[in-house]
């Protein structure tokens, strides 16, 4: 497509961009038609202004780009109703990879991680690295996410986890979610991961625990190797135990 000539900001008060992809590094391509500015390449095209209103577009706030008003609206700006945590799933163990995309352009992520010992040439190291491979729980909305599942579909394949009941995106619950972070991101060698299918096998009373580092947690009381625990799930996909709680600190939900 020729592109046409950057037109100045006197001819152009009302014009909106559209967006039609993001570039395989950070920066959101445009389409444009008669009387639009010319398309947006990518990061190393562009000056950090220029980069830092491409991210803002992805993340739903106010962009603008040279000739364009900085008061020009997004077009189809999400609202924070249509915002949920999805869980999506990579291959060959990219998640890293696509967790540090998601940083760039300002989409909140959380991989769950624990510190292993790996072993490089003769020395062993300890080394934080992810709990669970090929997932990435991330809070977006569906049309944005959908639209990096497009662009990144040659560079990182990206699935939904799905829903079996309801055969759609598994979404999250705000408070479950922070419940869940708030364990499987402090790290204690003591935490244990579950997979999906013994979390089935675990059923306990709903509990809130009142104090200590994990004040706030709401999850099901449960035995995991021999100590009482709170273990916080995410339905068919895993959960994440605490270290020992004793039962002082713990409420029953109702």
């Amino acid at each position: 497509m020729q592109k046409l000539p950057l037109r100045s900001t006197t001819e152009n008060k009302s014009t909106i961009y559209k967006k039609s992809g993001l570039d395989r590094n950070c920066g959101v391509t445009y389409s444009y038609h008669e009387n639009e500015p010319p398309a947006i390449g990518g990061p190393e095209t562009m000056n950090a202004e220029e980069q830092t209103c491409i991210k803002n577009d992805l993340t739903g706030r106010v962009f603008h780009s040279p000739g364009v008003p900085k008061e020009c609206p997004v077009a189809n700006k999400p609202s924070a109703d249509d915002i949920h945590w999805y869980v999506l799933r990579v291959t060959y163990s990219r998640e890293l990879a696509l967790k540090d995309y998601l940083d760039l352009v300002g989409i909140e992520s959380f991989i769950p991680m624990h510190y292993e010992i790996v072993v490089h040439g003769e020395r062993k190291v300890r080394k934080l690295v992810p709990a669970i491979h090929n997932l990435v729980f991330v809070r977006s909305t569906r049309v944005q996410l959908d639209e990096i599942k497009r662009v990144k579909a040659l560079t990182l394949p990206i699935r939904y986890f799905m829903d079996r009941e309801t055969r759609r995106p598994l979404t999250i619950p705000e408070r479950q979610m922070q419940s869940f972070i708030a364990v499987a991101g402090n790290y204690d060698e003591q935490i244990v991961y579950l997979d999906a299918t013994t979390v089935a096998l675990k059923k306990g009373d709903r509990v809130r625990i009142t104090d200590g580092i994990f004040k706030g947690v709401e999850g099901e009381f449960v035995r995991v190797k021999g100590d009482r625990r709170v273990m916080v799930a995410v339905q068919g996909v895993m959960a994440v135990a605490t270290a020992f709680v004793h039962p002082s600190i713990i409420e029953v939900i109702e």
